[in-house]
């Protein structure tokens, strides 16, 4: 397949994932680090925000969005497919997209701000000024890199809620471990969808920054040794788990995800119809609403209610609502066994869809 420009970072969490998809797929791909200049000039004309990753496709369109990245890809070259082909393990695909892009991420992002700090600030600065002194790219670094720091707080991310947040993702590596005994990849030989969500969290912030990936290594080293094959696009053996079977050893994922995701999306769907019954036809979506709570491994805070997660929960019950009748009675089935049984009837309180690289009322 023609060339692809993938404009990502090894630091960057959803790079990782665009980047293992594009391996799995032997898509022919440049990837480039954007330097200020490069921003400026490739990509803030076009989406008109700094953000990677980026792809520019050999066709010269300019395509954002991990998930957007993929199924463009997968319009022109659908085979192998990233999906599954049995719809319950589709529906679960976007379920664990939902919680790896949106809750994994608290963790991933304690871990880097909390952890690795000093050493992320030389990372962004050797991206910065690639041909500055060391303490030149320091400083540069730690001007980018305030920026992303800045968004721990409204995660949730405090002295309070820290000790849940690390539990939770121990207990979650632990529980991947677990799966990984018995099948090398989500849903089975080979990766799927579900795999290139949980790689974005799981790669940059925490198997690739110094202090995560030694702490994984140690506690996780199944999960460690999955990454390393995801990320360098491991084709396994070809197959998927039969008979669209969800194997048990997910569902502990997945009642962590209802336990804790949940109630925050349930929450953030309210405040969107507050703000929808206002809004102006098509109007973008701000990136958050008010603060509301959570828990996570036994701990209590308050997090922002971000809008892009109701985006990706209306993939997931988009995928659900695609369900036959029999397909749905399983799908329902397990929700109910890991405590989902409020996505049952689930709604969104608007229609949402990306326009200009944002996400908007449709």
């Amino acid at each position: 397949m023609a060339n692809y420009t993938l404009y990502g970072s090894e630091m960057s969490l959803f790079s990782g994932k665009a980047r293992a998809y594009l391996r799995w797929k032997d898509i022919d791909f440049t990837e480039i680090t954007p330097t200020p200049d490069i921003m400026k000039r490739e990509i803030m004309p076009t989406v008109g925000w700094p953000v990677i990753p980026v792809v520019r496709t050999p066709d010269e369109r300019i395509v954002q969005d991990t998930a957007d990245i993929i199924f463009d890809i997968e319009a022109s070259a659908p085979n192998p497919s990233v999906l599954p082909e049995g719809p319950v393990q589709r529906f679960v695909s976007f379920l664990i997209q939902l919680f790896a892009d949106e809750w994994l991420t608290l963790p991933a992002m304690h871990y880097r701000w909390n952890h690795n700090e000093e050493w992320i600030y030389t990372q962004f600065g050797k991206n910065a000024l690639p041909d500055g002194s060391p303490e030149e790219q320091y400083e540069a670094g730690k001007k980018t890199g305030q920026r992303f720091r800045g968004f721990v707080p409204a995660l949730g991310i405090t002295p309070e809620t820290i000790p849940g947040v690390e539990a939770s993702y121990e207990a979650f590596l632990a529980d991947f471990s677990a799966h990984l005994e018995e099948h090398p990849y989500v849903f089975g030989g080979r990766p799927s969808f579900a795999d290139f969500g949980l790689i974005g969290p799981l790669y940059a912030h925490q198997y690739h920054d110094p202090y995560s990936g030694a702490h994984m290594k140690r506690v996780a080293p199944r999960v460690a040794n999955w990454v390393e094959r995801v990320i360098a696009g491991d084709k396994g053996d070809g197959t998927l788990i039969g008979g669209d079977a969800i194997p048990d050893t997910l569902l502990p994922i997945l009642k962590r995800q209802m336990d804790e995701q949940l109630p925050v999306l349930i929450a953030t769907n309210d405040m969107l119809a507050n703000w929808a019954g206002d809004a102006a036809p098509q109007e973008e979506l701000p990136r958050g609403f008010e603060m509301t709570p959570f828990s996570t491994g036994g701990r209590s805070g308050m997090c922002m209610a971000r809008t892009f997660s109701l985006y990706r929960l209306q993939d997931a019950l988009d995928a659900r609502d695609a369900l036959s009748a029999e397909d749905r009675a399983k799908a329902d089935a397990l929700l109910d066994r890991v405590g989902g049984g409020a996505l049952k009837d689930l709604s969104l309180a608007a229609r949402l869809t990306r326009r200009n690289y944002k996400v908007a009322l449709a």
